[in-house]
């Protein structure tokens, strides 16, 4: 995996913040369809990269404010596991508008890394299970590889089995 400094215009606060902390990534962009409502299963596609491998950001609220998750596309979160996670009675998806307003993201291009504002975060433990994973770079288009370790690392996120699968 190489540090992709040239990013040809690409660059945004997700590769900035890998790039001065000097994490080794790759970016994978792709040409996104407008039309496409499934953000996540368009990149895996498009990428060649199986839906395991290729990680969602949402963001949910629970009882001490927003919070992040980080799931396969593969699946959906488990609001009660992620909740639990979090030492939070409930958590509720948020409104996409806060969200945008709050990340500095819009949806379906939202990453974990160069948030406005940085939340909880807690990793679905499957991504332990690859030595790389990929999620969004901070737009539509444009994916991350990396260690699932850095990215724990950077976010500060801790791992817990949140992700469901159907």
């Amino acid at each position: 995996m190489s540090k992709s400094k040239r990013t040809g215009g690409q660059g945004t606060p997700a590769t900035v913040a890998l790039t001065q902390a000097k994490v080794d990534f790759t970016l994978h962009p792709y040409e996104h369809d407008a039309e496409a409502q499934a953000y996540g299963e368009e990149a895996a596609d498009a990428l060649g990269v199986p839906y395991e491998q290729i990680f969602k950001t949402l963001v949910a609220e629970v009882e001490s404010g927003l919070a992040v998750a980080v799931v396969p596309v593969a699946g959906k979160l488990d609001l009660k596991a992620f909740a639990a996670a979090l030492k939070s009675k409930r958590a509720a998806m948020a409104d996409a508008t806060k969200v945008e307003r709050v990340t500095g993201y819009v949806v379906g291009g939202i990453s974990p890394l160069g948030q406005r504002k940085r939340l909880p975060t807690v990793i679905d433990a499957s991504a332990l299970d690859f030595a790389t994973i990929y999620f969004s770079a901070g737009r539509r288009g444009l994916q991350i590889e990396t260690a699932p370790s850095e990215l724990a690392r950077l976010t500060q996120a801790i791992t817990a089995p949140i992700g469901k699968t159907g």
